[in-house]
């Protein structure tokens, strides 16, 4: 099966996805080592197991791409998903580093 456009960007979508988290678990890491509470704790673990299912599903998108099936439409509600994490991330950066 070739790999779709929507398959391509969405991988590129989780790719960035994975940028984003790293840079909330830096502010996050840092914060954490400043303040010690559970909620930055919280953020922090969120943030690793989030980035290792963007680093899960890149992974598939590249070497199991029949996970994804063969219809399109499921390349299409993946790219929809991969699209409203990065702009919920996007968001999340933004209010984290203002």
């Amino acid at each position: 099966m070739a790999i779709t456009t929507e398959v391509t960007v969405a991988t590129a979508l989780s790719g960035g996805n994975i940028v984003l988290l790293a840079a909330l678990s830096y502010v996050w890491l840092q914060n954490y080592r400043t303040f010690r509470t559970p909620l930055v704790l919280g953020l922090l673990l969120f943030s690793l197991v989030f980035m290792l299912e963007n680093v899960v599903a890149v992974y598939f998108f590249f070497a199991e791409e029949m996970l994804y099936g063969y219809e399109p439409i499921v390349h299409r509600v993946m790219l929809a998903l991969r699209s409203l994490q990065f702009v919920a991330l996007l968001s999340l950066v933004y209010v984290t580093l203002k």
